[in-house]
């Protein structure tokens, strides 16, 4: 409750801010407009029509890209872990792609599908791979080896040991991985949609930007931010419940 009601008095506090500042003229309102202007742009945008279907366009954007992140993140990090051989074979050039900038990517996939959904696809599927695959991999690096050796003694075989041994210990970090892509992915699709012009919400803040309507612009950013706010607190509940069975969930004190 305390923790809640202090959360509450930052956000009423920074609300109250954002209305002050340029009614002081501390900001140009032509720059930064009070906040009851941008609240009011933001009810004639949820009144648009347009603007629900720029919504829906950023929202398969952002998850038809996690869900192939996902599950080539989780695939190729699981076979990366059980083929000894691919972890030293692939070590450099995941180290050399894994930093490349998605956004580094953007012309590339304006070249290949234009202003395409395909576009926003590549760009957030890059970004959120290794996002997963990464954690999968540190899951595994993870795992006991009293239990990975005591598995195979009973006679386990290769796939029943990733799903009793391998799986249940790198859920944590896969779980972790999931939460952090599920942001990326959301960036990169406003950003792709922004800076290519492909349709969505990036797309009508560019618009709105072009065309000097700045408190629908703002309106606009405002969206993004409690979007992603949702989607954080969507995948931290999906965490809890993937994950009830952990001792960091259950609050246990390992022994």
């Amino acid at each position: 409750m305390t923790n809640a009601a202090l959360g509450a008095a930052g956000l009423a506090g920074f609300l109250v801010l954002c209305e002050a500042v340029p009614r002081l003229g501390i900001v140009s309102e032509d720059y930064f407009p009070p906040l009851s202007r941008i609240a009011d742009a933001l009810v004639t945008e949820l009144a648009d029509q347009a603007f629900w279907t720029a919504l829906g366009d950023t929202l398969t954007g952002w998850a038809l890209g996690l869900a192939i992140a996902v599950t080539a993140g989780i695939l190729a990090g699981v076979v990366i872990a059980v083929v000894p051989f691919l972890r030293e074979a692939t070590a450099s050039t995941i180290e050399f792609l894994r930093p490349i900038p998605s956004v580094a990517l953007i012309p590339l996939a304006v070249l290949l599908y234009g202003t395409e959904l395909r576009s926003v696809l590549m760009l957030v599927v890059y970004a959120s791979f290794w996002q997963i695959l990464i954690q999968v991999l540190y899951g595994v690096q993870d795992v006991d080896p009293v239990a990975e050796e005591t598995a195979r003694s009973y006679g386990l075989g290769t796939w029943a040991r990733v799903r009793h041994v391998l799986w249940p210990t790198a859920l944590p970090y896969v779980m972790t991985g999931v939460r952090l892509a599920a942001a990326v992915a959301l960036i990169l699709a406003v950003t792709a949609e922004l800076v290519i012009g492909a349709p969505g919400l990036g797309a009508r803040i560019m618009i709105a930007q072009t065309s000097q309507a700045v408190p629908e612009m703002y309106a606009l950013v405002v969206v993004t931010g409690l979007l992603g706010l949702l989607i954080n607190v969507g995948a931290r509940t999906v965490e809890r419940r993937a994950l009830a069975w952990h001792q960091s969930v259950r609050g246990e004190v390992a022994v």
